[in-house]
């Protein structure tokens, strides 16, 4: 089995709003055997923009994944990973590097539709369709 696939918040909202085909898309992932993981800011952040009417699906998408909690190792990496960015200049969310820091701790492939925002990081991507 290959490395776990980190799904972005994008990833997770376009599949609730079933756009650009990513339930399709993940669901072809799951069939084959492949793991997806979610960051728990993820979650945080597709609660955020919950639409009325959206719990149920919500619930029942992020129930069915494993999630990767924001452990001592993610934070720390993070916060280097943004204070370096800083010092050449280039500002990034720190919500941003918590993902990034969570791939790379954990050996995950990102699938994200924000590919610039993790760019230079070492962060290794998914290719969406």
């Amino acid at each position: 089995m290959s490395d776990p696939i980190l799904l972005d918040s994008t990833v997770l909202i376009d599949a609730l709003r079933n756009k650009n085909e990513r339930r399709s898309f993940l669901a072809g992932l799951v069939n084959s055997g492949q793991a997806l993981v979610i960051s728990t800011l993820s979650v945080a952040e597709v609660y955020s923009g919950m639409r009325a009417g959206e719990e149920k699906a919500t619930s029942t998408l992020l129930r069915n994944l494993d999630w990767i909690p924001v452990s001592g190792a993610v934070a720390e990496r993070a916060g280097r990973m943004k204070g370096l960015l800083r010092a050449e200049g280039q500002t990034r969310s720190l919500a941003d590097m918590i993902i990034a820091a969570t791939a790379l701790e954990h050996g995950c492939g990102l699938a994200t539709d924000n590919a610039r925002d993790y760019e230079g990081l070492g962060v290794t991507f998914v290719v969406l369709p």
